[in-house]
């Protein structure tokens, strides 16, 4: 017994040092590279770094063609949209959006109790994140700041993508922390999902356990459990009438189809008045 005891405090140890190693490499990176200030904030969970920009382009283009005027009262950065979507607006609710595992006040997820007894090995699946369940890249990638290096840093090095859109472009920023998109998920779940399109996926692979959520990444798709395929379509919907972003005719069915298989409910309604109480808008779809 004695043998096996230290041998985990021994394992323990080694993971322990891991950590702090990287956490100091972001930091590290923070510093040399601070392009990657944002990213690491969002990795580390906090404002570190600032997100400095010593240049930009002032092109009007870079907010597309929804008039900032309009856009929706949203926390004014990410980190500040995750507090409110923990502490607020699923502060009573305490399960992830896909797959309904229980995780605490520290965001630390109970796998039993979801059936993801499978990912224990993985450090992501033990706790939660805010997912974007219309991807960021989606409506970063039709905005000129996500494409075109527009931003410059303070070392005068150019630079492109969600950190420079969250600094110039105001219609991304508000898509980007707009709380009706985020949602609470197992932190495994939503780097398998990372920007894969919604669809149906063939058979059953079942790679998360009880959690009836299927990856296939060969055809860049991903399926949600049936109880929360209405609430995604209407998230989609919100999100392309307040951002202006196109869907196609086959998402559109594919979605209309979700929303009336998996009509509104008392939950998500409570989660929709929330959000409003904080941000000042409703989603028009949930009702």
């Amino acid at each position: 017994m004695a043998k096996r005891t230290r041998s985990g405090s021994s394992k323990r140890s080694r993971t322990s040092v891991v950590s702090v190693l990287l956490i100091i490499g972001l930091v590290v990176l923070g510093y040399v590279r601070p392009e990657f200030g944002g990213l690491v904030n969002d990795l580390l969970g906090t404002e570190l770094f600032p997100r400095d920009v010593a240049s930009a382009s002032s092109d009007p283009v870079a907010s597309g063609d929804v008039d900032a005027a309009t856009l929706p009262g949203v926390p004014s950065s990410f980190y500040q949209a995750k507090q409110l979507l923990y502490d607020e607006v699923f502060s009573d609710r305490r399960r992830s959006f896909y797959c309904g595992c229980a995780y605490d006040a520290d965001r630390d997820v109970d796998l039993g109790s979801c059936g993801l007894q499978s990912l224990r090995a993985e450090e992501r699946a033990r706790r939660i994140e805010a997912e974007h369940v219309f991807p960021a890249y989606h409506f970063g990638q039709h905005r000129r700041c996500w494409r075109e290096a527009l931003c410059t840093d303070s070392q005068g090095r150019p630079f492109k993508g969600r950190d420079c859109c969250e600094e110039i472009d105001p219609v991304f920023r508000a898509a980007h922390n707009d709380l009706h998109n985020l949602v609470p998920a197992v932190g495994a779940i939503n780097g398998d999902r990372s920007n894969l399109n919604w669809g149906m996926v063939e058979g059953e692979p079942r790679a998360y356990g009880a959690c009836n959520f299927e990856v296939d990444r060969s055809i860049r798709r991903a399926e949600p459990p049936d109880a929360v395929m209405g609430d995604i379509a209407r998230i989609y919907f919100y999100m392309a009438d307040t951002y202006r972003i196109r869907l196609s005719d086959q998402d559109r069915q594919l979605l209309s189809a979700w929303s009336r298989l998996d009509p509104v409910d008392a939950a998500e309604r409570t989660r929709d008045a929330r959000i409003a109480a904080i941000q000042g808008n409703h989603n028009p779809y949930v009702r």
